[in-house]
């Protein structure tokens, strides 16, 4: 058998003096003897378009992994943190901080719903979804109700890959192998599948799905429940919007039993759904709400968890002064250069209307994704603002046909996430209909050749 050594001869241009070859990095979610066999690999990027070490282009048809909401090579983002790492490359948050920390806090809280304007910063979705359920158990703690610990999630959720997010985890694969280690959470159920294939925009039928949670309430007792967490959309899995009057009603069980309501919009937020998060489209306000992705443009790693005001002065005052109020936090927390990429691309975002203009193409993006509708090997479409996911029929091996798939779309020039057998499309805001119309061109080149 040849190793990948011997296998990265095929593209020289990995090779280098410092990494000779492909064996020694171990790629995350990735079947990674099956990548190093026959590597497909981006060399640079610039708009909506990766180039592979050939210089081929490949459209960009899932903004990175939901990062990159205003295209590849923003100057003005990269600038920003070329500027602040010559001025300063890094300061500890513990005790210190720096200008743009309290910069970047404030242009993310003139973004969240009112009120939800306590930033904490860290470094990933994970980091922020952990960070959420430790915030959530101080304030019920210095409330003096500290028996709350239960955690509510739902099928087919995704919440990062700390231990926590793992213990919210609807997704078995990302948690059987950890079992015995972990706490899993009372599950309510999912939000697909309410009607039939192939329906537009949000379900009419579903809502009473949410009375699921009065039901692990009266099995656990909401005086031992924390937070429900939830995804407004859940994208990880296939992009499953929640039926109209859902989210409503889970925030009304939640009011009536004390339990604080978490939106994970590590996905949705900075402007996917149309407006800057999920929440103020759907019109439900969360008491605590993570994200990372775009909030750098993809150019920095950063999260961050927006509290209410109410929640973060119940732990504040529970603490003596002089003390720590929250024992929580990471070494790169705030971090200048990822600071300075947040408030730059918070800037472009608004400078350039891009949530808007995303909103103002999501009506062409489904119109031209539904055309894939007659195409045998898809099963169903379901898309809300610029995100969509795209059902196909599994082969005997669930999840065989996407992985294959992926590849095959990647080599006729488009870049897409599948998770199964599911394809997910998330156009970067500055795309045009060109780029649309050439996404759903191979996606159709690339599927009508699949034989069931």
């Amino acid at each position: 058998m040849q190793s990948s050594a011997q296998k990265v001869e095929a593209i020289p241009e990995v090779e280098t003096a410092a990494s000779p070859s492909l064996d020694e990095y171990w790629l995350p979610f990735t079947p990674n003897r099956d990548l190093k066999a026959a590597p497909r690999l981006f060399a640079r990027a610039e708009g909506v378009y990766y180039y592979d070490p050939t210089g081929r282009p490949i459209l960009d048809g899932a903004s990175g992994l939901f990062a990159v909401a205003a295209g590849h090579g923003r100057r003005e983002i990269i600038d920003a943190v070329h500027r602040q790492l010559e001025e300063l490359d890094y300061t500890p948050s513990f005790y210190r901080s720096h200008p743009l920390a309290f910069a970047a806090a404030a242009s993310i809280a003139a973004l969240t719903p009112k009120g939800l304007d306590r930033i904490f910063f860290v470094n990933s979705g994970s980091e922020s979804v952990d960070t959420a359920m430790k915030i959530a158990l101080a304030y019920h703690r210095a409330r003096g109700e500290g028996q709350r610990t239960v955690f509510v999630s739902r099928e087919y959720a995704y919440h990062g890959v700390n231990f926590g997010g793992v213990s919210l985890s609807g997704m078995a694969n990302n948690r059987r192998r950890f079992s015995g280690v972990i706490a899993p959470a009372p599950l309510l159920r999912h939000t697909g599948k309410t009607t039939a294939p192939f329906h537009r925009g949000q379900p009419e039928e579903g809502a009473e799905r949410a009375d699921d949670l009065q039901r692990v309430i009266d099995a656990y007792g909401a005086e031992n429940i924390a937070a429900v967490v939830v995804e407004p959309i859940a994208g990880s899995i296939g992009v499953l919007i929640p039926p109209v009057g859902y989210l409503d009603r889970l925030r009304a069980i939640c009011d009536r039993h004390g339990i604080l309501l978490v939106f994970d919009e590590v996905i949705t937020g900075f402007g996917r759904t149309g407006q800057a998060f999920a929440s103020q489209t759907f019109g439900v306000r969360p008491d605590i709400m993570t994200m990372a992705k775009a909030i750098t443009n993809g150019v920095q790693p950063m999260g961050a968890v927006a509290v209410d005001r109410g929640i973060h002065d119940t732990i504040m005052d529970a603490a003596p002064e002089e003390s720590i109020e929250f024992f929580h936090g990471y070494t790169w927390s705030a971090h200048p250069g990822a600071c300075a990429a947040c408030v730059a691309a918070l800037d472009v975002y608004s400078r350039e209307g891009l949530f808007e203009r995303g909103a103002g193409l999501s009506g062409y993006f489904r119109e031209k994704l539904y055309t894939l509708a007659d195409l045998p090997v898809v099963s169903d479409i379901r898309q809300f603002g610029l995100l969509a996911g795209i059902d196909f029929v599994p082969e005997s091996k669930p999840g065989q046909r996407g992985y294959r798939l992926q590849k095959q779309l990647f080599d006729a020039g488009l870049h897409l996430k599948t998770t199964g057998d599911t394809g997910i499309v998330a156009p970067a805001f500055v795309s045009t209909r060109e780029h649309i119309d050439e996404m759903v061109d191979v996606l159709r080149r690339v599927l009508e050749k699949e034989s069931l």
